[in-house]
């Protein structure tokens, strides 16, 4: 039966509950009753909360609701909170309904956006809603996965904005830790007409057995191996533990030699391309699985898709698996009850909890789950020192029992029983207003209908597309809010709203049918979704000076200082800073206090700072919505550009192993930034090989999700899908990109040769048979002849590097810039371009060095 064509039913709620019931059963699925019981409300037009426990079959009602407005004609749209989530369900809907009807917006990636089925993010989805819904969105079914994300400090108001703003729409709410919804459910039916249902009722399939393991972790882990309980997901709170207990099993053999050759055989030539890979490789052919955010996107699909195939018996991660990523997971075992929060470290709340305890246990594998909760390790050791001495009573009164470790927020069994009775929280609203959220209602009610529409639209949401100011209105006093935090909400907005009149940025319209404001500037279509200063990088880009040698880099800077800061990378690059200052200083004789002081002076790298403070602060008098950010000069893409990295090398410069996967996502915004914040003006030579070099860096690095579209929509319906993330495509297919790498590669070895660092050199090309020693031997002869070697742009041009492209090598020399000008020195390189592409970076072989003749 095929889910993507249900004509004819449109009408007949009977015919298409009963179509899609056995399709369910073609799937070896019968649906629960309250499946049955959910799906039958969202045929009769109602809204639902489905409240039901992990394991119950929620995507299946999902499915039904999604298959049901596909047979309407209606869009849908399947809101989840991360991206990787996003995408999950993107690839389990292409399965279901074919790629063709399906598409993902997540804010940085957008494919087959006109689809009739949307996957995005709840704040894609938000902002979709402020611009004002066009008419399929508007009248849309609306499925937002793990709605107990409505009550997150951060990120809670995305989840509330469509249930104010899309009134027309159907939605099913959807998680299983919503605690008490009376207050929600009364509301959504007052503001759309229809009745919202609760299913909340079922039992859990799989039913949950909790203990509290006081043994040493690995003797835990041990035994639930040893008794049958895997797979175990062992919960962490930093990433930093997560790995590091992954680390320690590996002396523990997890699996059999039978399972290592699946595993083996699985991974195929998956490419362990960074430098985290290696370790990773090594931790999963022995059936150990890492899981956290900071990883690269394609290494957690790597362990999702294995741990879906059964064939991971230990994962060891952070709660990102409590975010409902599809990991069949029979044990899950709490390393701590408590938590750093970004602000404190407190205990978890029974939401969390429950969250996370929920992913034990498979439906239709398991008849049961477990949950165990690892006593803290004094606990541990005090019941260990005690059990040496209990027959002794002497002993006994001497027992010096080990204290709560400073900072350390306890825990104990009857704080493992407390949660386990606890239900979960009632959410809380975390409605906000911001300029992009007004700008965005502005520029809906910019494209309203006509002034002579506007007299027919005077009742109801049809006047808001007239004037913001209602819309507005009713936005930030007609929310989820109390009273007294809607009236500082307003507040909030009206000042906002003063200072873009003010600027000029808004104007009153006065016209028989009232008053009415619009927007006096056009803002981009996606100015909510990506960067805000992407106009003032616009305006700071004209200030530079073209005929600079450093112009293109400048251009770089300024889109860096656009983006939002990478947290991990500044203050690796802060710390190393820091490092190399005081190593400087104490050669200098400078004393320890003066050093401290001189310290505080020193940054991570901030290229232009002066010149955009300045810009920033003439934009801002007539761009006021830029007050809520400010540029934040950095220096990433432009330090690796300059220092000619590789993504692996970067990493490996500044100890970033366990946050590759934060480097990734901030190159791939900066990819993003680059190609669409750059007028065509500034867009040189050189600026063009820096995007493309990058873009080719990134996609080389981590290309699993648009590889794996491009699969799904292959008109060759004999290529099969992939099991795990598919390989880049050839790095040497993008010609400009590779020969920006290769040219990189060379001058590297040109940097290094002009400081004489013979030592990395000759790691640099130690498998072509050039050691240090013979490096230093070439260096030693041109010193001889020539004080130093240029490094500046001229150094780097294409005047000094010679091409020979052969159809798989190609021979490139690159001569050295040497002060008297004679160009006679200089390096030969061959590259592999067959090499290149399996390892996806630049494969270079030295071939000669010295004096050309």
């Amino acid at each position: 039966m095929d889910l993507s064509a249900p004509t004819g039913l449109a009408d007949d709620p009977d015919a298409l509950f009963t179509a899609y019931a056995a399709w369910a059963a073609e799937q070896g699925t019968t649906l629960y009753p309250a499946q049955e019981e959910a799906l039958i409300e969202l045929l009769s037009g109602a809204h639902v909360v489905l409240a039901t426990p992990t394991g119950s079959g929620k995507s299946l009602v999902a499915t039904g609701a999604i298959y049901a407005a596909l047979a309407a004609g209606r869009r849908s749209y399947y809101t989840a909170p991360i991206k990787a989530l996003v995408s999950e369900k993107f690839f389990a809907l292409c399965d279901v309904f074919g790629a063709e009807h399906v598409g993902m917006l997540t804010g940085d990636a957008a494919v087959n956006a006109d689809a009739p089925i949307i996957t995005c993010t709840a704040e894609v989805l938000a902002n979709i809603a402020l611009r004002g819904a066009d008419a399929p969105t508007a009248e849309a079914m609306v499925v937002m996965d793990e709605f107990h994300f409505y009550g997150d400090q951060d990120r809670g108001w995305a989840w509330q904005v469509p249930l104010l703003e899309l009134p027309r729409a159907q939605f099913l709410l959807m998680s299983a830790t919503l605690g008490d919804v009376t207050a929600l459910r009364a509301d959504v039916t007052r503001r759309t007409g229809r009745p919202t249902a609760l299913v909340a009722h079922a039992e859990r399939p799989v039913p949950l057995f909790y203990s509290y393991a006081t043994t040493p972790m690995h003797e835990t882990i041990g035994e639930l191996l040893d008794t049958g309980q895997a797979p175990v997901y062992v919960v962490h709170f930093t990433q930093a533990s997560a790995l590091e207990r992954a680390q320690a099993l590996m002396s523990v053999n997890v699996s059999s030699k039978e399972d290592k050759v699946a595993i083996r055989d699985a991974i195929g030539d998956f490419r362990f391309s960074s430098a985290f890979g290696n370790t990773l490789s090594r931790l999963v052919r022995h059936g150990i699985g890492v899981h956290h955010a900071g990883m690269l996107p394609k290494y957690r699909r790597l362990v999702e898709q294995l741990a879906q195939a059964g064939l991971l018996k230990v994962i060891c991660g952070t709660d990102t698996l409590g975010v409902g990523i599809n990991v069949p997971i029979r044990t899950v075992v709490f390393s701590a009850l408590s938590k750093y929060d970004g602000t404190r470290t407190r205990l978890l709340n029974a939401r969390e909890f429950h969250q996370i305890a929920g992913r034990a246990g498979r439906a239709g594998f398991d008849t049961v789950g477990t949950v165990v909760v690892q006593a803290p390790d004094h606990e541990v050791e005090n019941l260990k020192q005690f059990a040496k001495v209990a027959d002794d009573p002497k002993k006994r009164r001497k027992l010096v029992r080990r204290k709560v470790p400073e900072g350390m927020v306890p825990w104990s069994e009857a704080t493992m029983t407390k949660l386990v009775d606890a239900t979960p929280e009632p959410l809380v609203s975390r409605m906000r207003v911001s300029t992009a959220m007004i700008l965005d209602v502005v520029a809906r009610a910019s494209e309203a209908t006509g002034d002579e529409d506007r007299a027919s639209e005077a009742k109801g949401y049809g006047a808001e597309r007239g004037d913001p100011c209602i819309a507005m209105r009713r936005l930030l006093t007609d929310n989820h809010e109390p009273r007294k935090r809607q009236l500082a909400l307003i507040r909030e907005a009206v000042g906002i709203a003063r200072s873009l009149l003010q600027a000029g940025v808004l104007e009153r319209v006065d016209d028989p049918a009232g008053r009415f404001y619009r927007l006096t500037v056009d803002l981009p279509p996606d100015f909510a979704l990506y960067q805000p200063l992407s106009t003032f990088a616009l305006a700071a880009i004209e200030l530079l000076d073209p005929a600079a040698s450093t112009y293109a880099l400048d251009v770089v800077s300024v889109i860096e200082a656009t983006l939002e800061d990478p947290r991990q990378i500044l203050a690796a690059q802060l710390k190393k800073a820091r490092g190399e200052a005081i190593a400087q200083m104490k050669a200098d004789g400078i004393e320890y206090d003066e050093r401290m002081e001189l310290l505080d002076e020193v940054s991570y790298p901030q290229p232009l700072a002066e010149l955009l403070e300045h810009a920033f602060d003439v934009y801002r008098r007539s761009n006021p919505w830029a007050g809520d950010t400010h540029p934040a000069p950095k220096a990433v893409v432009r330090e690796m550009w300059e220092r000619a990295s590789t993504f692996q090398e970067y990493v490996s410069l500044y100890g970033l192993t366990r946050s590759e996967g934060a480097v990734l996502r901030y190159l791939s915004d900066a990819v993003k930034a680059l190609r669409s914040g750059i007028p065509a003006a500034a867009r040189t030579e050189e600026v063009t090989d820096i995007v493309e070099w990058l873009g080719e860096l990134v996609r080389q690095v981590d290309s699993s999700l648009l590889d794996e579209w491009e699969q799904l929509t292959s008109p060759h319906p004999e290529v099969a899908p992939v099991t795990v993330p598919a390989r880049p495509r050839p790095l040497t297919g993008n010609e400009r990109a590779f020969t920006a790498m290769v040219r990189n590669a060379l001058f590297r070895r040109v940097e290094l040769f002009a400081l004489a660092r013979w030592d990395e050199l000759g790691r640099l090309d130690a498998d072509s048979g050039w050691t240090a020693q013979r490096w230093e031997e070439v260096g030693t002869a041109y010193f001889t002849e020539h004080a130093d070697v240029g490094t500046g742009a001229d150094a780097r041009g294409p005047a000094l590097l010679i091409f020979d492209r052969g159809p798989r090598t190609w021979r490139v020399r690159q001569i050295l810039d040497d002060p008297a000008g004679d160009h006679d020195w200089g390096f030969e390189v061959d590259v592999d371009l067959d090499a290149s592409d399996e390892a996806g970076v630049a494969e270079i072989r030295m071939v000669d060095a010295g004096r050309m003749d």
